[in-house]
């Protein structure tokens, strides 16, 4: 079980557990963790449970939200993670994660970009491509599009970003105005994030395992994102924005 050790000047004030999809912090006393401190703002923060993970988040807050002294906007949080509200600390404590993010993780620095004849052949070969088990390191094109055909333009949707969530490249956002965008290495594992007029929708193109949406693989099919749904692909994990028209 997952929970937060809160102190101040290294003096540990109370402890709370993270049993509930969404826990509010804040210096109202109507939220779940109150702290009486004039640079919090009345809801400061939200901690969010997907699956088996938390996530931090700020809500916009006057002074910021610091992990381990660095402003935050959206945050895998791990193992021994401090929260800093001025000298007010939250110490993230999950048992069931007892190692730090491996390192070797890098995120999106290596880079493929994919043609969409490529693209094409491979969406055609998907149901013969051999499986490997290795783990890839995830990449992002935003190349244009294969054409559409079946559809008529409509009008337009609210624009969609991804931002990676852990990894060397945490923070990094993509915003997703294109109407075609891959994800992860070829020959190993490829995910693609749709652009139509009903939404955005992921879709697993190649590689034995399927994208991971909030903690469940997707499957074969397309799937339609909502708004903070997590994506995860080859260990990486991306929180997905749909920004307001």
């Amino acid at each position: 079980m997952a929970k937060l050790i809160f102190s101040l000047d290294n003096k540990i004030l109370n402890e709370f557990q993270l049993d509930k999809e969404r826990t509010t912090i804040g210096r109202r006393p109507t939220n779940d963790i109150y702290i009486d401190n004039l640079a919090v703002s009345g809801e400061h923060a939200v901690i969010l449970k997907k699956g088996k993970d938390y996530y931090i988040e700020d809500k916009e807050s006057t002074n910021g939200t610091e992990v381990n002294a660095k402003l935050i906007k959206s945050y895998l949080l791990q193992p021994d993670d401090l929260i800093s509200f001025g000298k007010h600390q939250l110490k993230f404590i999950n048992e069931a994660k007892p190692q730090k993010q491996s390192t070797n993780d890098s995120a999106f620095e290596k880079t493929v970009f994919f043609r969409p004849a490529e693209l094409t052949e491979m969406m055609k070969a998907q149901a013969h491509v051999a499986p490997d088990s290795a783990v890839p390191d995830s990449i992002i094109s935003d190349e244009p599009a294969l054409p559409v055909t079946a559809e008529k333009p409509a009008p337009a949707v609210a624009v969609g970003r991804i931002q990676v969530l852990n990894g060397s490249s945490v923070g990094r956002e993509l915003i997703l105005n294109k109407a075609l965008t891959t994800l992860g290495k070829t020959g190993v594992q490829v995910a693609v994030i749709t652009k139509r007029p009903q939404g955005y929708f992921v879709t697993h193109v190649e590689g034995k395992v399927f994208p991971i949406v909030n903690g469940d693989s997707i499957g074969s099919q397309a799937f339609e994102l909502s708004d903070h749904d997590v994506v995860e692909l080859a260990g990486v994990k991306m929180e997905f924005y749909l920004d307001k028209l």
